[in-house]
């Protein structure tokens, strides 16, 4: 395993900055989902907008990835590759996206309906970013991995819901993918110590079923095993002295 790399405070300011960033281009795509929009219109807005403000698209090229936004609809729980479908009304759309500016990668993703959606949808929707949030909280000098873990997977599981096991958080900063891998279940108690300096990216990935996962031919789209729909939420956020600090 590669060692967890700290970061400084100059850094952290730096990922803030671009999480900043990040953070707006979210705020434009969510107001672009509405019927009759195209996966591949949301995924240009990414670009542009990404571009326009100095940065480099995380994603687009990463593993051979072949867009800047990683678009997931219903079923589909991560990296659904933009194309040609049209979302429709009552449909429900994760979108995560990530950026590079001054050599740092930052990373989100929120799950939004489309028009009007039915309440297992709306709850799925709010389960995912509470578990989020309860996350969050456990990034704190001296608590363990697994508590974050536990603790997600208590509440989700709590709500009736289930936790994505095949796919995890991770640490973040020059490379997208740093160490530690962080699972949204497990034991307290266990794993790394969380320590000042460390950037991670927490998210959940909540099921209405199972939490059994497949991938499709395109060998990027994962999908529920179950055909039941999916909530995908993250964040980038800094360990500090004072506690945990949300850069995106």
């Amino acid at each position: 395993m590669d060692r967890i790399i700290l970061k400084s405070a100059e850094e952290i300011a730096i990922m803030r900055r671009g999480g900043k960033l990040l953070h707006e281009v979210m705020d434009l795509l969510i107001k672009a989902v509405h019927p009759g929009v195209t996966t591949l219109e949301l995924d240009r807005i990414a670009r542009t907008e990404t571009e326009k403000r100095g940065a480099i698209p995380a994603f687009l090229g990463l593993y051979g990835f072949p867009g800047t936004l990683c678009i997931s609809v219903n079923e589909e729980v991560v990296h659904g590759i933009p194309g040609t479908r049209v979302l429709k009304e009552g449909d429900i759309v994760s979108l995560d996206i990530g950026l590079v500016k001054d050599d740092f990668y930052v990373d989100m993703a929120r799950t939004v309906g489309v028009g009007t959606i039915d309440e297992s949808s709306q709850s799925l929707i709010k389960v995912a970013s509470d578990s989020l949030d309860i996350g969050v909280e456990y990034l704190r000098p001296g608590l363990r991995m697994g508590d974050l873990s536990a603790a997600i997977q208590k509440y989700v599981e709590g709500q009736g819901f289930s936790v994505v096991r095949d796919y995890t958080g991770h640490g973040i900063g020059r490379k997208l993918h740093e160490e530690p891998k962080i699972p949204n279940y497990g034991l307290p108690g266990r794993g790394v110590r969380w320590q000042t300096g460390m950037v991670v990216c927490i998210e959940p990935m909540v099921n209405v079923g199972t939490f059994q996962t497949r991938t499709l031919g395109d060998r990027w789209t994962v999908v529920t095993a179950d055909g039941k729909r999916s909530a995908h939420w993250e964040d980038t956020v800094a360990i500090t002295e004072d506690g945990p600090l949300v850069l995106t």
